[in-house]
């Protein structure tokens, strides 16, 4: 008799949790419905009560990971109290962080995100970015970052975030100098930001 470890009502989470797993040690394109049902001991029909194919896995892997990603900035904002610099701080922080750890899962992510722009994986991306537009405002109220669209100059601080997560996770700047380089990072970006006085 075959030891089933998850029962069936938690078998769309069970899926998940082993598509992540398999996504950040052997990559996305070792990710099949049927090793999956293996791995979690189910038979290899039984993926298709939850999803119609792989790449509906995927989309739903692409949705969880956004999903941590949005709780992980807010968390992170949140924490840091009231203050715009230190929220940005915060912010930038928690996403290199997320992005160092989950590289392969961030991939997934965005590949996903442009294959859909709209949806549910949209809906899912445009939430968690939404923390980041929002300490960007926050900035804009302020005076501390140039008027405009915040989603505009909300894309030159993401772009940094995203170089910096690229070279740590490329092996061309140690991990271990991340804090500091984001720091300087953040430094830069609002030097550049402000807006010039007459």
């Amino acid at each position: 008799m075959n030891a089933r470890p998850y029962h069936h009502g938690n078998l769309r989470t069970a899926l998940i949790d082993q598509a992540e797993a398999t996504v950040r040690e052997r990559g996305v394109e070792q990710l099949s419905l049927r090793e999956l049902a293996r791995q979690v001991g189910v038979s290899h029909s039984a993926p298709r009560r939850h999803f119609a194919d792989r790449q509906a896995l995927l989309d739903a892997l692409a949705e969880d990971g956004f999903e941590r990603l949005g709780a992980q900035l807010r968390r992170a904002v949140d924490a840091a109290g009231g203050a715009f610099e230190a929220r940005l701080r915060a912010l930038a922080g928690a996403y290199v962080r997320f992005a160092t750890r989950d590289a392969a899962m961030l991939e997934l992510m965005f590949a996903g995100k442009s294959r859909e722009p709209s949806g549910a994986l949209h809906e899912v991306s445009e939430r968690a970015f939404s923390v980041m537009l929002e300490v960007i405002a926050q900035g804009q109220e302020q005076g501390a970052l140039e008027q405009g669209d915040p989603e505009r100059v909300g894309l030159v601080l993401f772009a940094t975030m995203q170089g910096i997560a690229a070279l740590i996770t490329g092996g061309m700047v140690d991990a271990a100098g991340l804090d500091g380089l984001v720091a300087d990072a953040i430094t830069n970006f609002l030097r550049g930001s402000r807006v010039a006085v007459a």
